[in-house]
């Protein structure tokens, strides 16, 4: 079975979207293949780094639209079994809409972007997205074969963004990449980005942040509750990796230096490879204290590594974490995050043992990709399966 991933954009520091079409291609089942179509420059210096094949169908200037996707569409839609349209508010999901509804199944993976998080935060884009949504979102999401939700909690959130909707909703599970037993070994890759933590065999005590330098993921919270609980804690250092395209870190750095911790909170900017497993491998535990995460695979990717996650209750999987006692959950608040923070310094080392050995467990029970992929691409199976005829019965 071939199936082809339409998505905006590839590029590896996008997150979310690549992240999962990479998981879903590298563990598809026996029997299937994939092929990749974006809106991508055909000279992205990215486009290298994937084992699979990608038609980058865009030009250099980067626009939303592309004229070559759509005829390159009806082309080719006849090489796939089944499409899978990666993310809203773009004209990927359009050209799906144009080219391929009622020729082949296609599915849309929302990545979280119908969550009303988005509708509190930004109220006026929201209204503009409103005339998007009658002309063409909607119609999309109508006419696809199963919206995909990777939680209970995300499927029934995208109900309240937009009074108009029809859709025919399907929960997957998702996840991350399963790690090696060895994965101690990589953390000397994460120390060549910050070598100021190297100190004997096993370095300096820190906390993990590994996402965007976004808005949404509550930079600020974390690093206002550092700074709380930073002078009980003197060892205890902080690790702020991601990359920047906001240019928010400047403003951020400002309440680490009024708290006098600018020797004690890093900036390592993206870390990718064994630099970003190892980062996972040398933390004790892993933060995100977001506004929103309809998934989360940094938080996903922790638990592979065995380490616990401090998140807030915005995550869509922070009722699973704290049903499994892997991890801790509080309010996306200042007051929130510190109390995050001040609970698992006072755990005992039994506790944190306890907690890594869990971390391994959940993973492995819910967040397995190798698993996890199969379940999403054999829905074009069961699409494809007849219909069972009911049985006629006499009427009496």
């Amino acid at each position: 079975m071939r199936i082809l991933h339409i998505v905006g954009s590839i590029n590896p520091s996008a997150g979310g979207p690549t992240e999962a079409i990479r998981m879903i291609v590298r563990y598809r089942p026996p029997g299937y293949e994939a092929e990749v179509a974006t809106l991508d420059s055909p000279d992205a210096p990215f486009l290298g780094d994937f084992s699979f094949e990608v038609h980058a169908l865009g030009t250099r200037s980067g626009s939303w639209y592309s004229p070559k996707l759509i005829p390159w569409l009806k082309a080719n839609r006849d090489r796939f079994d089944g499409i899978v349209v990666h993310g809203l508010w773009e004209f990927t999901g359009l050209a799906a809409l144009i080219a391929v509804a009622g020729k082949k199944p296609y599915l849309v993976f929302t990545h979280g972007m119908l969550d009303p998080y988005f509708k509190r935060r930004y109220p006026l884009k929201h209204l503009k997205k409103w005339g998007y949504w009658l002309l063409a979102q909607y119609w999309v999401l109508r006419s696809a074969s199963r919206v995909m939700f990777t939680t209970e909690v995300e499927r029934d959130l995208a109900t309240k963004s937009f009074w108009l909707w029809h859709w025919h909703p399907m929960v997957v599970s998702y996840g991350a990449d399963p790690q090696v037993p060895e994965i101690e070994s990589l953390a000397p890759a994460f120390y060549e980005h910050c070598p100021e933590l190297r100190t004997g065999e096993t370095g300096r005590r820190f906390l993990l942040y590994l996402s965007r330098i976004h808005p949404k993921k509550g930079c600020d919270l974390l690093l206002q509750a550092f700074a709380a609980v930073a002078p009980a804690h003197p060892e205890l250092h902080l690790i702020m990796a991601g990359p920047d395209a906001m240019g928010l870190r400047s403003d951020l750095q400002k309440i680490t230096d009024a708290a006098g911790l600018s020797d004690r909170v890093h900036w390592p900017g993206m870390l990718t490879g064994d630099a970003k497993w190892g980062a996972f491998a040398a933390c004790e535990a892993f933060v995100l204290p977001s506004h929103q995460e309809n998934f989360g695979i940094a938080v996903a990717e922790a638990l592979a590594c065995g380490r616990p996650v401090l998140i807030s209750d915005q995550i869509n999987i922070a009722t699973e974490i704290a049903a499994d006692s892997c991890g801790l959950v509080e309010p996306d608040t200042v007051e929130g995050t510190t109390r995050l923070l001040k609970r698992w310094l006072a755990l005992t080392p039994d506790e944190r043992d306890a907690m890594r050995r869990q971390a391994l467990a959940t993973f492995a029970t819910r967040y397995d990709m190798r698993r996890n992929s199969a379940l999403i691409l054999r829905t074009f199976e069961q699409l494809r399966a007849p219909v069972p005829t009911p049985i006629a019965t006499e009427a009496n």
